[in-house]
């Protein structure tokens, strides 16, 4: 009865973990540039007595989607979308290390620096923050770079502040932290990539599929019943052998 327990409370368990997964997809339907994580299930043998046939099934996260969403027009001269499915906006998280994203909803704080909407420094090309001038206009150009019109000062003025930097690593080497940021796992950052495009005036929406989430939330749910059923059936047949002894 005790191996049945364990197989039962071990499956509820992992449809548990994978349901967070998908749960938390399906809450980031509407964040910019959010990338789905995967969830899978693979077989683990049950260590110990038996038979090496006694498997569970444990649930992971073994990547993340990363192909883009869909570019949407806003108008707003610091909103940036990156074309295509290659490239990133390097950022500085809390903990001073180069992060890697595609939400480019971009504000200023009031130390002038250029930060995402969760008010995290964006990277220049020179190795710094990004800080900008008091300025009449701005303008990103197509390969990020930054221009800006002085406060005071006439459109012969023009002036290149810095320029965004866009990373492009190889496909599989990023993976998602618990900043929700992708990293690289490498404490070297990586180099700015000169071909990387982006458009201003865009975002790039979240690419989660709101039906496919639903539909495996509501699966797992079905899977996590069948679990607790089964261990119900365990305490039921434990309970019955007990009293077939208690009648010897």
């Amino acid at each position: 009865m005790d191996k049945v327990l364990y197989l039962a409370m071990s499956g509820a368990r992992e449809n548990m973990r994978s349901q967070h997964a998908h749960s938390n997809n399906l809450a980031n339907v509407n964040t910019t540039g959010f990338k789905t994580d995967l969830a899978q299930a693979r077989a683990m043998p049950v260590y110990g007595e038996g038979m090496p046939s006694r498997v569970y099934a444990m649930s992971e996260r073994p990547a993340t989607d990363t192909t883009s969403g869909v570019l949407t027009p806003t108008g707003r001269e610091l909103d940036v979308a990156i074309e295509g499915d290659d490239g990133w906006f390097a950022v500085i998280n809390a903990n001073g290390q180069e992060v890697y994203t595609r939400s480019g909803e971009f504000a200023i704080n009031e130390l002038n620096q250029l930060v995402t909407a969760g008010g995290v420094p964006v990277m220049g090309n020179g190795g710094i923050p990004i800080t900008l001038p008091a300025f009449e206009k701005l303008d990103i150009g197509g390969d990020g770079t930054i221009t800006v019109q002085p406060l005071g000062e006439g459109p012969e003025a023009l002036a290149v502040v810095d320029r965004i930097k866009l990373v492009n690593p190889d496909p599989g080497t990023l993976f998602k932290g618990p900043d929700s940021f992708m990293h690289s796992g490498n404490p070297v950052p990586l180099p700015p990539a000169n071909d990387v495009k982006v458009v201003s005036g865009f975002l790039e929406t979240s690419n989660v599929n709101s039906v496919s989430e639903l539909t495996s939330i509501i699966s797992l749910s079905r899977q996590y019943e069948m679990q607790v059923k089964m261990m119900k059936t365990a305490e039921e047949n434990s309970t019955a052998a007990a009293r077939i002894l208690q009648l010897q």
